[in-house]
């Protein structure tokens, strides 16, 4: 109460203050009985809050401005209407979501014991595999065992909730990483190269021209004059990538000073000792890392658009590898590269190479 108001007592059921400046104008304002009870109101959470504020207008300014003003539908807050009751405002809380009626357990104890003694047996078995064991011992020993699988899951659910049923901890099975006495990471001062050679990304292609009909195809290129080399094989092994080596050494219009490939098992053993034996450095790229092979990656999508899906000759090797010879000279002395200002990598190597000089 004010400085300037004080009680008049009961005026019609309700209680009564004088506001006022003493001798001047005095309003009798008449206090509802829900203010008389703010001490005792219970505490509601913000849905419950934005339910009544909603309900509240809805009961001043009507149902449709109720819906605009709080977004909600009509239905909606008709809904909250019939739930809401004055002297109890929790009736606008969420209500339980939970259903009327719930499914109780039809099963009966040695039906437990039965599926808790074979699964501790077969601590891997499913609950299909446990049913037809179940129904296989009902039908030897003429137990009422026979259950349905999906009540041997319930069952089993039930087990696990009361921590009856412990299932065996997974155990992780690592395999060795093969020795790579050649290969190591990319060194840091070898991830931007500057020089022609200098760096060489190889990747391999697993293609399906046609169904029953497999080949792959090695596409090697060089980082900074993005000279490519192309070639195919039948199978993709340590032989095959050993073999293409001797190719993109010869074809390479640069000396190779080093190769960056994927964790392929093409790359390693015979493929890797054929680098050592030439001096090359051998790259290895981390696991799911072929972001850092981009430039090969990006020229695979280009084989695969500017020379797979035109080409419509001979499927044998040596018809296929002398196309993707013609094709590889075409992308390297004719076909414009757009990351080159679109000059030709062979126009661009010989820049780069007269800049050196």
């Amino acid at each position: 109460m004010g400085k300037y108001q004080r009680p008049l007592g009961r005026w019609a059921g309700g209680q009564v203050t004088r506001s006022g400046m003493g001798g001047g104008l005095t309003v009798a304002v008449r206090m509802p009985r829900a203010a008389r009870r703010a001490a005792s109101a219970p505490t509601l959470s913000d849905r419950a809050r934005f339910r009544l504020r909603c309900v509240e207008h809805a009961q001043r300014a009507g149902v449709p401005a109720a819906v605009v003003v709080f977004g909600v539908s009509r239905a909606t807050v008709y809904r909250w209407l019939r739930r809401y009751e004055p002297q109890r405002l929790r009736s606008l809380e969420d209500r339980s979501r939970r259903p009327r009626t719930v499914r109780r357990a039809t099963w009966t104890v040695a039906q437990v014991e039965a599926v808790l003694a074979l699964r501790t047996r077969y601590p891997r078995m499913g609950k299909t595999k446990l049913a037809v064991l179940l129904a296989a011992r009902a039908e030897a020993e003429g137990g009422p065992l026979c259950l349905s699988p999906s009540m041997v899951g319930r069952i089993l659910a039930s087990l696990r909730r009361r921590n009856v049923l412990r299932e065996p901890h997974a155990v992780p099975v690592r395999r060795p990483r093969p020795a790579r006495p050649h290969a190591t990471r990319v060194p840091a001062d070898q991830r931007h190269p500057t020089r022609p050679g200098q760096l060489v990304q190889l990747d391999t292609v697993h293609l399906r021209p046609l169904p029953g009909v497999e080949r792959r195809q090695f596409t090697a290129v060089d980082v900074v004059s993005r000279a490519a080399v192309f070639g195919v094989r039948a199978s993709a092994s340590a032989g095959t990538a050993a073999a293409f080596l001797d190719e993109l050494v010869a074809r390479m219009p640069v000396p190779v000073a080093a190769i960056q490939v994927d964790g392929g098992s093409e790359f390693m053993a015979g493929f890797e000792t054929a680098c050592r034996d030439r001096g090359i450095a051998l790259y290895v790229l981390p696991p799911r890392s072929p972001k850092l092979n981009g430039r090969v990656e990006r020229l695979n999508g280009t084989a695969r658009r500017e020379f797979w899906e035109v080409y419509d000759g001979d499927l044998d090797l040596p018809s296929l590898s002398r196309a993707l010879l013609s094709w590889e000279r075409t992308y390297n002395t004719e076909r414009p590269h757009q990351a080159l200002g679109y000059a030709t990598p062979a126009a661009h190597l010989a820049t780069l190479l007269s800049h050196m000089s």
